[in-house]
């Protein structure tokens, strides 16, 4: 018994030790990673500003061009209602 009382608080204390020591390199990969992940999305963000006008005009393109496809379209199928809306009122009127 006497024995147990002086041998488990030694191998708690180097159970301790070593989870100390694992905690640490695992810290310190940690902050490596940490860093090379910082200086890969700064890559990214850097690359991102100079596409980005370029992005910016595709876009303003896109609305444009929306615009006038929606205006165009637009004007044919109003001439479309009124051509076949008149027609159709003729035909009421007639009968």
């Amino acid at each position: 018994m006497e024995f147990l009382l002086q041998f488990l608080p030694i191998l708690v204390y180097i159970f301790l030790i070593i989870l100390i020591i694992v905690g640490i390199i695992l810290g310190i990969k940690i902050i490596i990673t940490i860093d090379k992940v910082t200086k890969i999305v700064d890559d990214v963000n850097k690359k991102f500003e100079k596409i980005s006008p370029i992005l910016d005009t595709m876009g303003m393109i896109s609305d444009k061009m929306s615009d006038i496809f929606s205006t165009v379209f637009g004007a044919i199928e109003n001439l479309f209602v009124k051509l076949f809306l008149s027609h159709k009122k003729e035909n009421d009127e007639n009968e």
